[in-house]
């Protein structure tokens, strides 16, 4: 049945007594009008398309007037003419992987080839910004603004924490467009917030005071896990994850495996005679059948967390402003302070780009200062001038 379909005509069609009926429109054909049992009222298009009879569903009335529907049923059937398949174009994109199940194969597939400490930085960031704030969108539809909206709003209260999220979600971009989600990254150009890097040492009183408050504190294993990382400059999961075999004692080694290490690569770096004293004493009183960690945590895994430590021991210290990872600039600036190169410090800290030790650069001033004045002393004291031609 056709008839000309009006607003009145459709506010006055009633609802069947089971199933749904569909009354057609007299103007365009396949065009109609669906009332189900409940007498809910919606508009419809049937079309053909390669030999199949396909209805897709224009929108609910009175949401959708009679002549905005007809309209748009015009444009639909236009469309059609042309071959695309607005059903099944529907059908993709209600199929479309959505940010959350990006989120999901990251974890899954990427995630585990990371280093612990990679991974639960990733998943904090997922967690916290990338499921709650991007989700919902399609990964398909994702844009340039929306990584940059949620780049801003992060900044305003984590500057760093909103380029780390930035870089994640360019990660998973790059993934997204391997696997055919996408064809192009939408988290490239987005300004980055300003870093300051960190230049908070520990002066030679404050090593002091630090290592009287860790000589006393009773909690012994944090106790050395902390002075461990004063004497090494090894980062934290580095020293917590750390195993009895990776220690050579007698010969004051330690090779750190690569999967415990930021460049992903094994890191042989010696010992100092109180690091090793230190690691030999423990070693002693520890129950080698119990585990091999050298910082055991419970259920047979290493220590995991020892800030509430780090708190106490700085109090007692009177250290202010002072972050564990500190202790690893610490440890830099008294090899550079001592003459050492850049490229032992950075050798010794595992660092895997000349850039990066760079920062320790302007600590190694007084000892040059030193070697300057040797010369500046040794041409003055002659009462010559570097620059005074030599007598025949």
């Amino acid at each position: 049945m056709a008839i000309k379909l009006t607003d009145r005509a459709v506010r006055a069609l009633i609802a069947p007594q089971r199933g749904n009926r569909i009354t057609y429109d007299e103007e365009v054909r396949g065009f109609g009008l669906r009332v189900t049992t409940g007498g809910a009222k919606s508009f419809v298009l049937n079309y053909r398309l390669g030999g199949h009879e396909r209805r897709i569903t224009i929108g609910a009335y009175p949401d959708w007037s009679v002549a905005a529907a007809r309209e748009h049923a015009r444009s639909l059937k236009r469309r059609i003419n042309l071959g695309d398949d607005p059903m099944q174009e529907r059908h993709d994109d209600r199929a479309a992987p959505s940010m959350a199940e990006l989120c999901d194969r990251f974890e899954q597939e990427y995630l585990p080839k990371r280093r612990p400490a990679t991974r639960r930085d990733y998943l904090g960031i997922l967690s916290t910004y990338v499921r709650p704030k991007l989700g919902r969108i399609k990964v398909a539809d994702l844009v340039h603004s929306d990584v940059d909206a949620l780049h801003r709003e992060v900044s305003k209260r984590a500057p760093y924490r909103a380029n780390r999220t930035v870089a994640v979600i360019s990660r998973m971009m790059n993934l997204a467009v391997t696997w055919g989600w996408r064809i192009d990254n939408p988290a490239r150009g987005i300004e980055r917030a300003p870093e300051h890097k960190r230049n908070r040492f520990l002066s030679p009183p404050e090593v002091m005071r630090l290592t009287q408050a860790l000589a006393s504190h009773p909690q012994r294993m944090s106790a050395n896990a902390i002075l461990l990382l004063l004497l090494t400059g090894a980062r934290k999961s580095e020293v917590l994850g750390a195993r009895w075999g990776q220690f050579d004692l007698e010969h004051g080694i330690w090779t750190k495996p690569s999967s415990h290490t930021k460049q992903n690569k094994e890191h042989r770096v010696p010992l100092s005679a109180p690091s090793s004293a230190l690691l030999i004493e423990m070693k002693r009183q520890a129950d080698l059948t119990e585990t091999d960690f050298v910082f055991p945590g419970k259920a047979g895994r290493p220590l995991s967390e020892i800030k509430r430590i780090w708190s106490s021991i700085c109090k007692s210290a009177g250290l202010q402003d002072l972050r564990i990872h500190d202790l690893r600039h610490t440890y830099a600036s008294i090899l550079a302070s001592s003459g050492l190169s850049l490229p032992i410090i950075g050798a010794l800290l595992g660092h895997t780009q000349a850039t990066t030790t760079q920062r320790y650069a302007h600590l190694i001033d007084e000892t040059l200062r030193k070697a300057t004045e040797r010369v500046g002393a040794l041409v003055i004291g002659n009462g010559s001038s570097a620059t005074e031609a030599p007598t025949s």
